[in-house]
């Protein structure tokens, strides 16, 4: 945790925001300029009681292709967290624009299982600045506890392209595995799987739903949720069955155009592996990852 207990702004929401009034904020944000800071605000937003729905998971599942089988998704939290990072990004003490930020790099660690009914306790808070060649590299932190103890950990790592002199250590890459991959899988990625990931998850972001929106902003054709294509290779790695504990970081390399078909690779051990999401024809990927459980 960067800085005191003493010094951090908690700042509890007990009912979110609609998703448009989200985006709202950040787009409003767009007048912010990509100033160069010492530290991001130490502050943490927090969503006291979130209760796993079972009809909200299903859906999920279905979206990203896990079965019944595999209990509860790993990932399901980040749901969760999404809307309070939202909140951070569209408030006035975010230094940058919302619009646009690159999200780099995702990991998350499944310590206790969740299962459906459960009640967590939700937190996001500030991290960490890294320079980054094309801008300034930052981090939230993320944890959900259960009866007061942390059942799930996840830390995003985000880019602000344009920032001068950006602050920090150098950003470096935590995934250094290169044993050889082989082609597991192919997977279609609808035209439509941004709005029905965005319809699930709370992600409603332009550049996801349509041609229309996202040539709007600068891309020629939609593009797929990060996190639905990390969700759609974890549900062919992860067992057919719920486990206990689980760990995966993935780095987003390029964007995956809907509609698109795209293949896995992995390299697979006892209890894990190594992994991309590429394209079709296996020579560009879109994601690398590791994951253990």
């Amino acid at each position: 945790m960067t800085g005191s207990v003493a010094a951090m702004k908690i700042i509890e929401v007990k009912k979110l925001p609609s998703a448009i009034a989200l985006n709202l904020g950040a787009l409003r944000s767009s007048s912010k300029r990509n100033v160069a800071v010492e530290a991001l605000p130490e502050i943490t937003y927090v969503r006291p009681s979130v209760t796993i729905d079972a009809k909200r998971v299903k859906a999920y599942a279905k979206v990203c292709g896990f079965t019944e089988a595999h209990g509860v998704p790993m990932l399901v939290p980040h749901m969760d967290a999404f809307p309070l990072a939202m909140m951070l990004f569209g408030s006035k003490a975010f230094p940058w624009p919302a619009m646009g930020l690159v999200h780099l790099a995702n990991s998350a660690k499944l310590l206790k299982r969740i299962n459906v009914g459960d009640k967590l306790r939700i937190e996001v808070r500030t991290g960490e600045l890294y320079k980054h060649d094309k801008g300034q590299v930052f981090t939230l932190h993320v944890r959900a506890l259960r009866d007061g103890v942390v059942v799930w950990e996840s830390t995003w790592t985000l880019l602000r392209m344009g920032v001068k002199q950006p602050r920090g250590p150098e950003y470096v890459s935590q995934i250094n595995d290169e044993r050889p991959l082989a082609h597991q899988a192919d997977f279609f990625a609808g035209a439509g799987i941004g709005r029905s990931y965005g319809r699930v998850s709370g992600d409603v972001n332009p550049i996801h739903l349509s041609a229309l929106t996202a040539k709007f902003l600068g891309f020629k054709e939609p593009i797929a949720h990060g996190m639905w294509t990390k969700a759609r290779a974890l549900a062919v790695l992860m067992p057919r069955e719920a486990v206990d504990q689980a760990e995966v970081i993935v780095e987003f390399k390029t964007p995956l155009f809907l509609p698109a078909r795209a293949s896995l690779w992995a390299n697979r051990g006892e209890g894990e592996a190594i992994f991309e999401v590429r394209n079709a024809k296996g020579d560009k990927p879109h994601l690398r990852g590791q994951v253990r459980y």
